[in-house]
């Protein structure tokens, strides 16, 4: 438009002055004439090149308006991807936790398992113990060849069967002895496993005070971490699920403990810590399902962020 007008200005100034000079240049009207005409020839032009830019930005706003629609149609698109995509996911964690669980449970299973046989073990024990100690009586009766009768008791080792009637034979006393370690964590992990969480921490406690060097000391610990858990106390289980991960490295928990440390540090609003806690996991264990477990719950925290 300013050009425009600047062209028609410089039209009406020379129109002006062709008036002024028209007495003393008379002769020269015809050439004023035809500059005239140049000067409407190229309004008309600048006319036509307005109504030009005037369709070509019409057209230009309609490619604008249709390009806005098309973003905000593929912005609809992917909203609803992302939404998908968060609800995968959330049904993904919560598929992993459900086997999480479930191999938490098996662990456990083996836990018990191995507790068993320990005491099966003991057992066998105390029986081949009780046989040698038969054994060493009947070598040490006197050679008479006599055999005590039925129901009548076996000298103790060193006395004559034929002590005189009436008199009181010697007896063996023997040690009492207290509940064996693995006694103690099945009790406790019954226990746990019934809900009654205080009961369990106290036995769990004295089983860690009591055999801290046994490897099962190391499964009290995590136990007792899943105990302060449940109770939101967060801070109290990073050191029980610490105890397990400095002095137990050779405990079946580590994976777990690492796992659990993570989430209860994320839950304490410490995510770098958790995140390098589950990243630790991942590179120690990285085929475990614990890792698999980290992998969805950093991939849950990029999501979110």
């Amino acid at each position: 438009m300013s050009l425009q007008k600047t062209i028609r200005l410089a039209a009406v100034l020379l129109a002006l002055s062709s008036v002024v000079a028209l007495p003393a240049h008379a002769a020269e009207s015809k050439d004023m004439i035809q500059l005239q005409q140049q000067v409407q020839d190229l309004q008309n032009a600048v006319a036509k090149l307005q109504q030009s830019n005037d369709e070509r930005m019409g057209v230009l706003k309609d490619l604008v308006q249709q390009t806005a629609d098309s973003v905000n149609k593929m912005s609809v698109v992917v909203n609803g991807l992302q939404l998908r995509m968060q609800n995968v996911q959330d049904a993904s964690t919560a598929k992993n936790d459900q086997l999480s669980g479930q191999i938490q449970s098996l662990n456990d299973s083996l836990d018990e398992l191995k507790a068993r046989m320990g005491r099966m073990e003991k057992a066998l024990t105390d029986i081949q113990n009780q046989q040698a100690t038969a054994n060493a009586i009947l070598n040490n009766l006197p050679g008479t060849g006599a055999t005590p009768t039925p129901g009548q008791p076996l000298p103790a080792p060193g006395v004559s069967s034929t002590t005189a009637p009436g008199s009181v034979l010697p007896t063996r006393q023997a040690a009492a002895l207290g509940s064996s370690v693995g006694d103690l964590y099945k009790t406790a992990y019954s226990d746990y496993m019934a809900g009654k969480y205080p009961l369990a921490a106290s036995e769990f406690n004295n089983l860690v005070t009591t055999y801290s060097d046994d490897n099962l000391a190391g499964n009290a610990y995590f136990y007792l971490g899943e105990i302060d858990v449940k109770g939101q106390k967060l801070t109290s289980a990073v050191k029980n699920y610490d105890q397990v991960l400095e002095r137990y490295p050779d405990n079946a928990k580590i994976p777990s403990a690492h796992l659990h440390k993570g989430e209860a540090l994320i839950a304490m609003k410490n995510p770098e810590a958790g995140t390098r806690e589950l990243h630790t996991l991942i590179q120690r264990f990285p085929n475990s399902p614990e890792a698999t477990q980290a992998r969805t719950k950093l991939a849950a925290l990029t999501v979110h962020k």
